[in-house]
Formats: C-alpha cells, sequence, structure tokens
C-alpha cells in the first residue's frame, strides 16, 4: 500500500511540475511590432560621469529602456525587448549616451535610434539629444534617465515625422513572416559602431 501511494504522489508531482512549466511558455508572445535591442555592453560595462573630487559609475542600458520602452509603447502599442530568439516587424537598435558638465551642472543626454525593416533592411538612423540641469551626487540615476526620456522624445518626434517610415510601418502585415531575430542583430549593418562611450 506504502508502495502504491507513493508511486501517485511521484506522478501527482510531475504532473503538477510539467503543467507549472508550460503555462509560461504559452504567454510568450513569439513576435512584436517593434522589437527593441540595446547592446549588452551598456548593461555590464558603466561609463563614469565626474566632477572635481567627485564621480558617479552609470549603467546606461537600464536606464534608457524604461522611458524607451515607455515612450515606444505609448506611440505604437506592441513594443517588445530584444531577449532571445524573439523576432519583429521593425527592429530599432537604440544607443546612448551620456555626459556630465560639472561647470553648469547639466548632463546631456543623446539617443539614437537606428531602424530596420522586418528583413533587416536599414530604413533611417533618428537623433534625439537632450540637457538637463541637475547635481551629480544627488538622485544621478533618475537625472540620466530623464535626460534619455527627452532625448527619445525628440526620436520619436522625428520619427512620427517621417511620412516614409510612418507608411513602412501603417504597412507592416502581422501575418507576414518577414520579421528580424534577435539573435541576428550583430549582423545588420549600421552606420557607425560605437564599442563605448566615454
Amino acid at each position: 500500500m506504502k508502495i502504491h501511494l507513493i508511486k501517485v504522489f511521484v506522478l501527482l508531482a510531475l504532473f503538477l511540475t510539467t503543467h507549472v512549466n508550460a503555462e509560461p511558455t504559452a504567454t510568450v508572445s513569439p513576435s512584436a511590432k517593434i522589437l527593441m535591442y540595446i547592446q549588452p555592453i551598456e548593461y555590464t560595462n558603466p561609463i563614469y560621469l565626474w566632477r572635481p573630487y567627485d564621480g558617479h559609475w552609470v549603467y546606461q542600458g537600464p536606464l534608457l529602456e524604461v522611458p524607451a520602452m515607455a515612450k515606444f509603447s505609448q506611440v505604437y502599442g506592441d513594443v517588445g525587448l530584444c531577449e532571445g530568439n524573439q523576432s519583429g516587424k521593425t527592429l530599432v537598435w537604440l544607443q546612448p549616451r551620456i555626459f556630465y558638465n560639472p561647470q553648469v551642472e547639466i548632463f546631456y543626454g543623446k539617443v539614437t535610434a537606428n531602424v530596420y525593416t522586418g528583413v533587416g533592411n536599414f530604413i533611417a538612423s533618428y537623433v534625439g539629444e537632450s540637457s538637463l540641469h541637475g547635481y551629480l551626487n544627488f538622485k544621478t540615476e533618475d537625472s540620466v534617465e530623464q535626460a534619455y526620456a527627452l532625448a527619445m522624445d525628440t526620436v520619436l518626434e522625428k520619427m512620427q515625422a517621417d511620412t516614409a517610415l510612418q507608411g513602412m510601418m501603417a504597412n507592416v502585415n502581422p501575418v507576414s513572416a518577414d520579421a528580424t531575430h534577435c539573435s541576428m542583430v550583430t549582423l545588420l549593418p549600421i552606420p557607425k559602431i560605437r564599442v563605448m562611450s566615454f
């Protein structure tokens, strides 16, 4: 009798384990209208913002990701972040830059957005710049994130003003097989590759 109960518990445990593991994969969207890509180096290699006798290390990737996702989602709706083997009908490669001028206490943010079609053809590059007054030793990450948010506003204004891009985005076929996979991002042509920002 004990052996039968043990077998029943083992089978029940296996059934629950496979049910739990199968559930998340069913909710993941394999394809999005727009995928955003930020180089992994922006998440692993911080840059140093300085002023005399003081400085601060900042990871640009997470500070750009938050405002970019929010602002792209407001304008275009179905937006995802490039992870693994996801694919998208349009790919936007975001390149952040931040600089702090200690004399006037201003953060200068710059975001370059390179846009590609679903088959990996380069469409255009849009650059947004911003300046924000702030203190290096007080909520530095918040100031950098706000500078990127202002720069993203400019990028999206330029993207929306480009009638050719808007026409292409409106004509994207959701059931088409033409989609860029995140694993192919490094093979895409870009005007300028920046390894690190200083």
